[in-house]
């Protein structure tokens, strides 16, 4: 069983997740995100990651400078809106072959959920708090039946 050490991103992140372009509309990155049951886009302009936008962000997005502007037209002004304004532009990102208990330290460090994969330049995948918990509960797991093996084998040493 490999150890955590031994655990990479490639084996734990979401492969193709969901992309945006930049000038895509709030309305429309809300969707996307219901529709497909997630909670982050990356941000794609031209193959290139620039950026990341969540479900929070998106929520947040009734600022009062908007309002100020002028109270009636913020339904429009929201629904005009591209996430290139929203966004947290040039996201951290971790290779692939990164073991994810770097992927969490680096998680923690930065107290962020989601770290874009990629890999020569390209977003290749997602790793969220969401997939360190499944590697969390698989190591769990792993040990729970090591010592299980174990317990079997030393009972039946003493049967003999």
């Amino acid at each position: 069983m490999d150890s955590p050490q031994e655990r990479r991103i490639r084996d734990w992140m979401t492969v193709d997740p969901v992309t945006v372009a930049s000038s895509t509309t709030l309305p429309k990155a809300y969707w996307l995100m219901v529709e497909n049951r997630i909670r982050r886009l990356l941000v794609v302009d031209g193959g290139k990651l620039v950026g990341i936008v969540t479900m929070e962000d998106l929520r947040g997005s009734f600022h009062t400078d908007i309002i100020a502007i002028n109270p009636l037209k913020v339904n429009q002004i929201l629904s005009e809106m591209p996430v290139r304004q929203l966004m947290s532009k040039d996201p951290i990102t971790i290779d692939p072959n990164t073991n994810v208990i770097e992927a969490a330290k680096a998680m923690l460090e930065h107290k962020i959920s989601t770290l874009p994969v990629v890999e020569s330049g390209k977003v290749v995948g997602i790793i969220t708090e969401s997939s360190l918990f499944r590697v969390l509960v698989d190591i769990c797991l792993s040990q729970e039946a090591q010592e299980d093996e174990k317990i079997e084998t030393e009972t039946a040493k003493g049967h003999k």
